[in-house]
Formats: C-alpha cells, structure tokens, sequence
C-alpha cells in the first residue's frame, strides 16, 4: 500500500469496500460502521508505519476493513465463528491488532498509555486512536482528553469519526453540536474565504487568529483547543486525497493532534446508507438485494420486554425507561414511539444511566434501565453506590445473559448474578421461559427496591405469554418434576436442560426463579429428600447462584453432596450460543456426564439405580 500512488489507493479503497460487503453478506456481522472508515482505514495504513506506529480502533466493529487489510482477507469467511477470526480487534489474532475492544470510549485512554510507554523507552512512535460511531458521548473519552492534553510534548493522535451515527441515534449536545456548526457550509466557507483572503494580504499570522476566533464564536470555548489538542477539520472522510493529504501534514506537527473526519455510516452500499441502525449488524444478506436471512427459532425475550415495558407503561405513568444507545438492541422501539417524554436514551454512558434512574427513582418517579450484562458491568460502582446503598427503586431489565454466540467474550454476560449477588437490598431473578419473564419484570417493577430480572439473548422455551401484569411471590421456586435421589436446582436458562436430563436420572427439577434472595426453605426440604443436589446455572460458578445454595448448607450445617455447575473459569471466545454451551460443559450430554461421573464417585449404590 506504502507503494501505491493517491489514484492506485482510490482504487484500493472501491475494491477493499465491494470485498466488505460480498464477504459480510456470506457471514453477517457488523457492516455499515466498517464501509463509513474505509477511506480513513487505507490512509492510516498508508501514512503511518503500522504496526510500529500504534492504531487503536474504538468499538471495534469499525475494524473490518483494518482486518482485511493487515493479512486477514482469506479467513474473513470464519468471522465471528468457532475457531475463526473475532468480530472485534484482539492482539491475540494479530500484531496490528494493538488493543482489544468489543466496548467503546476506550480508544483514547489506550493510546495515552501507549504513547507515555514509548516516550519512557525512547521509542519514536505515533500513536493514533480512531473513536467516533457513538463512543464520544462516553465520559471516559472526556476524561482521557482532559489528561492528554495536558501532555504537552505526547505523539498522539485522535481522530473523531464522526458519522452522525451510534448504533442507535447519536444523542448529547456534542453530537448535535459539532453535526449542526462544524459541519456547515457556512462555518467552512466563512474560514476558507477569510482565511484566503488573510493569507492573500501576506498576513499569515493573523489568519491563523481569524480561524482561532471563527472556532471561538461557533463553538464556545474551542472545545477540543481548550483541552489542550491542535484541532483539524471538519474534513470529508471519504476524499482520501484529502484525508491522506492531511494526515501527511499532521505527521509534520507535535504535541496532542485531534482530527475530525465527516463520514456517512454505511457509505457505498445503498441499503446499509438508508438504514444504518439496520444493517449495523446484520445477518447473511443477499448484496444485490439486501434482504437479509430471517432467523428460525421462538419468539425473543427481548420481545418479551418490549410487550412487557409498554403495557406496564400504559397502566402506570410513572414508568420511564432508560437506555445506553441500545434502543433496538434492548427493545424500546415501541416504547420510544409511544411514550417519547419518558424514554431517555443518554448514549454510550452506562455510569451516567444509573445515577441517572437513582436521581428519578428519589423523586417518585419508577425507571427501568435496559442494558445488557456486559455493559452493567461498566456501571457497578453507581449500581452499588448510588442505587443499592441508598435501596432506590429502580429496575433493571438486563439482556444478553450468558453466552451470547458471534460476538464473544467481550459481550458475554458471564458475571452478573455474582457481581449483583454480592450487592445488599438486591432482588435478582432468572426466568426459565418467556411468560416467567413476564412476570419478573412486573415482579421487579413492582418491588420498592432496585431489583434485576437477567435473560438470555434470542428466544427460550415456547410458552403462551398472558396480557395481564401477573407478579411472583419473592423467594419462591417451583418443582418442575419430582424425582428421587438426585435434584436439579435450575436458575433461568438451564431449567429447560435440567428438564431434558431429569427424564435419564429420574431426578427431581426445581425451577429456582430467584438467585437472590434464595428459596431456602426449598433447599432444605429438598436436601433432607435427595442425596445429591446438582446447581445449574448460565454465569460463572464463582459467587453464582450455585455459590448462593452451598453458603445456605454451610450456614445452616447442612450436610447434603452438593455439585455445582456453571460457566467455566476462562473467556469463552466467539461461536455459535450452542458451540459455546458445548465448550463450557452445559450442553445436555455434558451435563448428564458431569452429573454421572459425580455419582460413581461419591454414591456406589446410586450411581447402579441411574445408570
């Protein structure tokens, strides 16, 4: 590429754009982010002796094209698949790959730290973090840029891809902001005329005032100035003559550089540029149509929530919801269409989204926040500080439970029930089907504390929903199948596995429902009838609800053999939900295994009876 003229590079970048669109067609993933950064992902590569020079690529599915072009075009057909290439960068996969990131607004913090390492070690290196897609309306981004700039002499680089798009609609007053002023055709031909002009009168030096003070009215405080970063831009992302131009310039300049490139999400594919937010991720397409493959299966719980949310809404005005730009991802389509003064969408800022519901949740007003596991993890401390200490009313919706198959570790939603467990004034509970869901959701809603209801992505067990607003009693499982000798004690997804098996041991199942607080008068009539007692759950056993039934016996003395299985210890990367089930041991052969080899061990005349 370092070879190639700006023409040759122009011609890269159409070929680079049809190969994304063929190979994703054929494999789905995440589309329309990666055709906005095509131009920019040749430049980078271009200008900048990459992987020498560090790139850091913020929430990471704008990294198709970076793949394919550092060495990874032929296993583009295992995206996202069992032992094939991540849907997201990981140094693991590549030296180009120089941080790992399937969340956002972490770009700008790692290239800091980068950039200070090579100073420390005498290494002459650029260092260069690509954020935008949304990831600006993340408080750490801020937060980095306050220090960055502060470091006068530091070989970074940020460059804002700013595509008017998160995966939902960009939301804040930045986005809006720097959309409307610096994108206008007065604010760019007001500075271009008068720069002209200025230079014309051989009187540089004052031109650059006049830019100064152009930035000055049209955005107070020169925002990105004030923080201590040369600004550059807007500059069209798709010219590559320009954006190459620029960068070849910006290579020349010292100190905290920050470059703002206008793109259009989904850029050369008609379809992915009409509906971005479509085909952000999408499923095997046909190119020359767009339609997409329909996947097969029951009806989602995110569906679920979606039904569940408006008609809890239309009874109780009260109820507000609360998203970090996962509107479609999490189910508020409906909700946001038909109750708009009480949803709020605050962007990628997890933190902001909790205190957000416990300043509401103060003043008589009852939120639900819908997030998925893997991003509640980046609001724990608010979780703890701002709603369970305080024991506001608040619930909490959370998808993507589990495994959650294409996009790995990253968004598995492997910890929560141990990290909420932990945490005093918590309901949590876990729904083996749709209508259980259901009901927790109004159970929690209705709970005058924080309380969580977790489910898996897609759809679970086909049961008949109600219309109606039914609660659970709290603390209360049911048995599913009564057995003798060994029981399964199943928390939400692995109530239906616990059902499948219970049939070859004649094994009692108990759908547990609650993680917290436990059943414990269940445990304890169950334990005193049945020798072995078999947790199952979908969250890594450390401190899971398997964890919650073994502090009960110790507490109480109970002596009963007690198995525990769940998620192993170890990121499980990406595959099918099923491939991913297998490999963690809780597919149903697994389980029957783990279950058997513990009662030949401990329990000879069992083990004769089950076999």
């Amino acid at each position: 590429m370092r070879k190639l003229d700006d023409a040759q590079l122009s011609q890269l970048a159409d070929e680079l754009r049809r190969f994304l669109i063929k190979s994703v067609s054929q494999t789905g993933g995440h589309l329309a982010a990666g055709l906005g950064v095509v131009e920019l992902t040749v430049a980078l590569h271009t200008i900048y002796k990459t992987p020498h020079d560090r790139l850091v690529w913020d929430v990471g599915h704008q990294a198709y094209p970076h793949k394919i072009l550092t060495g990874r075009r032929e296993q583009m057909g295992s995206l996202r698949q069992k032992d094939g290439i991540a849907g997201f960068p990981s140094r693991t996969e590549s030296p180009f790959d120089t941080f790992g990131t399937g969340h956002s607004s972490t770009s700008i913090s790692a290239a800091i730290g980068m950039a200070l390492a090579a100073r420390q070690q005498g290494i002459e290196r650029e260092v260069i973090a690509v954020i935008g897609d949304g990831a600006l309306s993340g408080g750490m981004s801020f937060e980095a840029m306050n220090h960055g700039g502060s470091i006068d002499d530091l070989n970074l680089t940020v460059i804002l891809n700013d595509n008017d798009m998160s995966i939902s609609r960009p939301v804040g007053a930045v986005s809006r902001y720097l959309t409307r002023v610096l994108s206008s055709r007065f604010y760019n031909e007001v500075r271009d005329k008068g720069r002209s002009v200025f230079r014309r009168l051989n009187i540089g030096e004052f031109a650059d005032r006049w830019e100064e003070h152009m930035k000055g009215m049209m955005l107070p405080g020169t925002l990105w100035e004030e923080l201590g970063f040369t600004y550059l831009g807007p500059v069209d992302g798709h010219d590559l003559p320009m954006v190459l131009s620029t960068l070849r310039n910006m290579k020349k300049m010292h100190g905290p550089l920050f470059l703002h490139l206008v793109t259009q999400k989904g850029k050369g594919y008609e379809p992915a540029e009409d509906q971005p937010i479509t085909y952000h991720g999408v499923t095997p397409f046909n190119p020359n149509t767009g339609k997409m493959e329909k996947g097969a299966g029951s009806r989602s719980y995110t569906a679920v929530f979606d039904d569940w949310i408006c008609d809890a809404a239309e009874q109780d005005s009260r109820l507000n919801a609360i998203t970090p730009a996962m509107c479609e991802g999490s189910g508020l389509v409906a909700f946001s269409e038909r109750f708009p003064e009480r949803y709020h969408d605050v962007g990628i800022a997890e933190q902001h989204a909790l205190t957000l519901a416990a300043g509401m949740a103060c003043e008589d007003v009852k939120p639900v926040v819908a997030i998925y596991s893997t991003f509640l993890q980046r609001g724990y401390d608010q979780l703890i500080h701002d709603v369970a200490l305080q024991n506001l009313d608040v619930t909490f919706a959370v998808d993507r439970a589990g495994e959650v198959g294409a996009d790995g570790a990253t968004h598995a939603g492997s910890f929560d029930l141990s990290y909420v467990r932990a945490i005093p004034n918590m309901v949590v509970m876990a729904p083996a089907d749709a209508r259980e869901a259901r009901m927790m959701l109004q159970t929690a809603y209705e709970f005058e504390g924080p309380a969580m209801v977790r489910y898996p992505r897609g759809g679970g067990p086909d049961v008949t929903e109600q219309d109606d607003l039914e609660t659970l009693e709290i603390a209360k499982s049911e048995v599913r199948r009564k057995g003798s000798h060994i029981a399964l004690l199943a928390f939400g997804t692995m109530v239906a596995s616990a059902q499948r098996i219970a049939e070859e041991l004649d094994a009692t199942v108990v759908n547990m429902r609650f993680v917290k607080p436990l059943d414990e008068d269940a445990v304890r009539e169950i334990s005193a009838s049945h020798e072995l007692l078999v947790t199952l759950e979908e969250n890594v056993i450390q401190g899971g609800a398997g964890s919650a039934v073994s502090e009960y016996l110790n507490r109480e003395g109970i002596q009963t053999d007690l198995l525990q299985l769940g998620l192993p210890d170890t990121y499980i990367e990406q595959a099918t939900q099923v491939e991913q089930l297998q490999e963690a041991g809780l597919d149903d052969d697994s389980l029957l295994q783990a279950i058997r080899q513990r009662v030949s061990a401990a329990h000879a005349g069992l083990s004769s009876a089950i076999s």
